[in-house]
C-alpha cells in the first residue's frame, strides 16, 4: 500500500530523466517502418507510453560509480522493446481487451497483428543489439528473453490451483518478471561500472520478485480506478498468485471449494471471484505476499549495499520502495 514515504516513478527516474527522452527518441527511431500497417500500430503504441520503470533502471545502474555511457540509451529501448512485446503477446494470449486502461492490440486490431507485432518488436530489439556488437549483452537478453518465454508457457500451463505450491509460483514470476528486471540493472553496469555487474544482477532479480508479488497483491486489494483492470482479474484468468498460495495453507474443505469453484468454471461470476478475493484477505494470504515482497526487498538493499554511494544508487534504493508499496 502506497504511503507519503513512498517515492514517486518521477522522483526515481529524476536522475536520469534526460536520458529517458533520449531512450524515447530512440525507441521510435528503431521502430520505424514503411509499412502502413506496423507504422499504424506503432503510432497507436506511442500513446501508451509505459512508465519505463526498466529503461529508467538500466539506466541508474549504469551510473553507479561510473560516467554515462552513450551505448546505455540504446540498451535501455531494447529492455523497452522487449517488454512491450511481452506485453503484446501477453494480451493476446490472454484474450485481454484492456490494459492499463487502455484497449489492448488484439483488440483494436486482431490477435493474429497482435503476435506478428510482438514479433517484430523483438526483431528489431535483436537487430540493435546486434549493431551494438557486445556479445555479453547479447548473452544476458538471449537468456532474459528465453526465460521470459519459459515463464509465460509455465503461467499457460498452471491449471491446477490446489497442486500449485510456493515453489511454483517463485519458479514462475523469477522467469516472467524477474529476469528482464535482471537483465536491465546487468546491462547497465555490462556498459558501465563492469565490478558492479554481479551485485546489480542480484539487485535487480530481487527487485524484480518484490515487484511480481506486489503486483499481484493488487489483484486483492486495488480497484479498477488505480490498475485499470478488476479486482480479481488474475482469478477471472485462472491465475493462481502468492496471495491465493498463502491463504490456501492449511485451509478447511469449505474454503478449498470456494476456489475450486472458481478454476472449474470457464467464466466465474463476479460473485463468485469476490467471494474468493475476500476469503483470501480474511485468510491472510495478502499479509503473506506482503512478507514475501519485504524478504525480496530486503535481498534488493543488501546488493545495493555492494556498490558506490551516489544519487544512482539512492535512486535504486527508492525504486525498492516503490516496487513494493505502490498502489497502480
Amino acid at each position: 500500500m502506497q504511503d507519503v514515504s513512498t517515492p514517486s516513478l518521477d522522483e526515481i527516474q529524476a536522475p536520469v530523466a534526460d536520458r529517458l527522452d533520449l531512450v524515447m527518441d530512440e525507441l521510435r527511431r528503431i521502430i520505424t517502418s514503411d509499412f502502413d500497417r506496423i507504422e499504424e500500430v506503432n503510432d497507436y503504441l506511442a500513446l501508451l507510453r509505459g512508465k519505463l520503470f526498466r529503461p529508467a533502471l538500466l539506466l541508474l545502474a549504469n551510473e553507479v560509480g561510473f560516467a554515462p555511457d552513450d551505448r546505455a540509451v540504446t540498451l535501455a529501448a531494447v529492455v523497452e522493446l522487449v517488454h512491450l512485446a511481452t506485453l503484446v503477446h501477453d494480451d493476446a494470449v490472454d484474450h485481454s481487451v484492456l490494459r492499463r486502461g487502455q484497449p489492448t492490440v488484439n483488440s483494436m486490431w486482431t490477435h493474429q497483428v497482435a503476435i506478428i507485432m510482438g514479433d517484430y518488436l523483438y526483431s528489431r530489439a535483436i537487430m540493435q543489439l546486434a549493431r551494438i556488437g557486445l556479445m555479453d549483452a547479447v548473452d544476458v537478453m538471449a537468456n532474459a528473453a528465453n526465460e521470459m518465454s519459459v515463464g509465460e508457457m509455465r503461467q499457460l500451463t498452471a491449471y491446477d490451483a490446489l497442486d500449485f505450491s510456493e515453489e511454483d509460483y517463485t519458479r514462475l514470476i523469477a522467469a516472467k518478471t524477474a529476469s528482464l528486471m535482471k537483465a536491465a540493472c546487468e546491462l547497465g553496469a555490462l556498459v558501465g561500472d563492469t565490478e558492479c555487474r554481479a551485485p546489480l544482477a542480484r539487485y535487480g532479480h530481487s527487485l524484480g520478485m518484490a515487484f511480481q508479488v506486489a503486483d499481484d497483491i493488487l489483484d486483492y486489494t486495488a480497484s479498477e480506478e488505480e490498475t485499470g483492470k478488476p479486482t480479481g482479474h488474475d482469478l477471472r484468468e485462472h491465475k493462481v498468485t502468492l496471495p491465493l498460495v498463502g491463504a490456501m495453507r492449511g485451509a478447511d474443505e469449505a474454503g478449498m471449494a470456494l476456489v475450486r469453484r472458481v478454476f472449474d468454471d470457464p467464466e466465474p461470476s463476479d460473485d463468485a471471484i469476490a467471494e474468493v478475493v475476500d476469503w483470501v484477505r480474511d485468510r491472510g494470504g495478502v499479509d503473506y505476499a506482503l512478507d514475501w515482497a519485504d524478504r525480496y526487498a530486503n535481498q534488493a538493499a543488501a546488493a545495493l549495499s555492494e556498490v558506490p554511494r551516489g544519487p544512482a544508487t539512492d535512486a535504486l534504493h527508492a525504486a525498492i520502495a516503490y516496487a513494493t508499496r505502490r498502489t497502480r
